[in-house]
């Protein structure tokens, strides 16, 4: 008993001090003991399962990009590197999966070392977002040019890659546009080249998806588009759209700024709380690594 009438916990007895069960402190790369080896009830840490939720969504995204890269020609894969959508899928499925994992693992094993790559890698994260928007604000001519830049480089891989090519398609109906400029910026792609050498049945045509849409049409004219890139503006704006979709794009961000501000709070706010809240399991680890430190070395204190 002690001397304020409290009962010292059994754990506290010198009987379990001495004998080989007393639970010695093992810290090995940052490694906390178990909460099992301190006597302790496990909580569920629902966050640590919500980030291996994470990690299976970014496994699937893997899986779906190794898998359509696998399933394109392999020259045509290489020609249009840089604008394959499935390329995408696996960069970001991997980057994903590797932030879920220092996460999810560090909580769970209660890993300093991981839960401080965790953290710094969101904070690099937080901030790369932070500043490609801030440079496309200041810099939007840039920012343009950049982007007509990769809208031309998508054109020229039309016809290279499907997946591509139904991105496209789905861009310029959804946004009403052709090209990126103007509706001859088809030009650039070598079936749709206007020059007279150009052999192809589609020679100064566009595709089907900049054609105006018919309310009474069941079958779609994929042949719609043919030779609209040799009359005049006036004339291919009764059958096509002849606005490029860079000018529809940034019209469509003027009028959805609050939006696209909501999507970014959306965004900043779960990285910010997971910056913190790793922050604040770290230094709580820490803590109990300097108390079971102490409780060891004043073992043989009356008053424990």
């Amino acid at each position: 008993m002690r001397t304020d009438g409290t009962e010292k916990p059994k754990f506290w007895s010198s009987e379990v001090q001495k004998s080989s069960q007393w639970p010695k402190i093992k810290v090995l790369a940052g490694m906390l003991p178990s909460r099992v080896s301190r006597g302790e009830s496990i909580p569920l840490p629902s966050p640590a399962f919500r980030g291996c939720r994470l990690m299976v969504i970014s496994m699937v995204m893997v899986s779906i990009g190794v898998y359509a890269r696998l399933m394109k020609h392999a020259e045509a894969a290489l020609a249009c590197l840089a604008v394959d959508p499935a390329i995408l899928l696996i960069v970001v499925g991997v980057l994903m999966f590797l932030l879920t994992f220092c996460g999810c693992i560090g909580s769970l094993r209660e890993n300093i070392c991981l839960l401080q790559t965790f953290s710094l890698c969101l904070t690099i994260v937080f901030l790369l977002q932070l500043a490609a928007g801030v440079l496309g604000f200041i810099f939007s001519d840039k920012a343009r040019g950049k982007v007509s830049e990769f809208i031309n480089n998508a054109i020229v891989h039309y016809r290279d890659d499907l997946d591509l090519q139904n991105l496209i398609d789905f861009g310029q109906k959804e946004f009403s546009c052709c090209g990126g400029i103007s509706y001859k910026d088809w030009s650039l792609n070598m079936y749709f080249n206007c020059s007279d050498d150009n052999p192809s049945r589609e020679r100064c045509s566009v595709p089907y998806s900049c054609c105006l849409p018919t309310p009474s049409q069941t079958v779609i004219n994929t042949m719609c588009g043919q030779g609209m890139q040799a009359v005049d503006y006036l004339e291919a704006s009764k059958v096509i759209y002849t606005n490029g979709c860079i000018d529809k794009l940034v019209n469509w961000i003027h009028s959805n700024l609050f939006l696209l501000g909501g999507v970014a709070l959306g965004l900043a706010i779960p990285q910010l709380a997971g910056i913190l809240l790793s922050q604040i399991l770290v230094n709580r680890i820490k803590d109990q690594i300097k108390l079971q430190l102490y409780n060891q070395q004043h073992r043989a204190d009356p008053w424990y």
